[in-house]
């Protein structure tokens, strides 16, 4: 992905996440020199706290990719540990029939709530008895706090206001259907770097062509931009 169309998706995000009436935190808003100046931010780096947009490698943003802003995030050593901070919270926008490709998690369960906007839909799959992708198996999944039943590639349709709690095993693609969404995710602690599992094999993030300068970082750019 270019840089300049990165940059232009973070206004446009920006504007409708205020829109719907969420405001993004300070650090948001850092420029890169402002970012690699605080001595204090070394836990949003560490965290993987920030803007996230990727097209997973595959030069299709429009039609495979998403949107994601991580507004918090615990600790992997505390979930091992069963204490301390244990939870992330995400903003995430999926654009009316953008794909976000089949994938689980090994780790994370997630609430994934229609914050506003049109129809989220999420297509659904169960696993094998080794986790690994099952057409033919369908399993059990809770929407707003009421067990539901799915069947293999059933798709649910969430309305604003509505969400479904994915637990590791679940595999699930979504997307807009008939305009764009807001969504919340509130998770276990997230790691992007190893728990994301593809039902084929796309990379996670983005490869930039820096034809411009970033407006702000994103978190793939941490370990490049904030060395030292």
């Amino acid at each position: 992905m270019k840089r300049s169309r990165i940059n232009d998706i973070m206004q446009a995000a920006d504007g409708m996440i205020r829109e719907y009436g969420f405001v993004l935190p300070p650090f948001a808003y850092w420029t890169p020199a402002e970012f690699a100046a605080r001595r204090d931010a070394g836990q949003i780096a560490a965290r993987r706290m920030g803007w996230d947009i990727t097209d997973y490698g595959q030069g299709r943003f429009d039609r495979m990719g998403l949107f994601l802003f991580t507004l918090r995030n615990g600790m992997l050593a505390d979930l091992q540990r069963g204490g301390g901070m244990c939870y992330a919270e995400k903003l995430l926008i999926s654009r009316q029939d953008q794909l976000s490709p089949m994938h689980t998690h090994v780790i994370k369960a997630e609430d994934i709530i229609n914050r506003g906007g049109a129809a989220l839909v999420i297509e659904l799959y169960g696993s094998d008895d080794a986790g690994g992708f099952a057409p033919d198996r369908g399993g059990v999944v809770m929407c707003d706090g009421i067990a539901r039943a799915y069947a293999p590639g059933e798709k649910l349709r969430l309305a604003p206001g509505e969400s479904v709690t994915l637990m590791p095993g679940d595999w699930h693609a979504f997307w807009g259907e008939g305009g764009d969404v807001l969504i919340g995710e509130v998770s276990t602690v997230n790691d992007d770097l190893t728990d994301n599992i593809f039902r084929e094999p796309i990379g996670r993030f983005a490869e930039i062509e820096e034809d411009e300068a970033p407006l702000h970082l994103l978190v793939s750019d941490y370990d490049r931009w904030l060395k030292g």
